[in-house]
Order: C-alpha cells, then structure tokens, then sequence
C-alpha cells in the first residue's frame, strides 16, 4: 500500500479509537466506533483478507442499527 495512504488510515482508525475512548454520548461512541472500522478495513483488505473485509463491512452496519434501536430503548 502506498506510504501515504497508510498513514492516512492509520491516523483515522486512531482518531476513532481515541475520540470512542473519550465521547460519553451513546450516539456519538457509534459514529467513532464506525470512523474507526473505516480506518482498519482497507489494512484487512490490503492484507489480502478480502472475505473478512466484506465480512466486517457486512456486520459492522447492522450491529449499529441494533445497538442504536437498544439504546433508543434505554433513553425513552
């Protein structure tokens, strides 16, 4: 993979980890958390593991929207 788009991915899967390290709000720990499967998914792709890929880009989105309706469910 090119340097640059390493360290780009990097840097964004880090940012998620931190930012879902540090936000409180329910909603706002699910959009870091996906920010941080954006950054790790193309370094699983570069890897050569393209049905895990799919896989996480498959699982990750419709995790979301359960944990979403749970939470939705906890505040009303």
């Amino acid at each position: 993979m090119i340097l640059a788009l390493e360290v780009t991915f990097g840097l964004i899967a880090l940012a998620g980890a931190v930012s879902a390290a540090l936000i409180r709000d329910s909603y706002g720990k699910l959009i870091s958390l996906g920010i941080l499967v954006g950054g790790i998914v193309p370094f699983i792709v570069d890897r050569g593991y393209l049905d895990v890929a799919i896989a996480v880009s498959l699982i990750a989105p419709i995790a979301t929207i359960f944990v979403l309706m749970a939470v939705r469910r906890d505040e009303a």
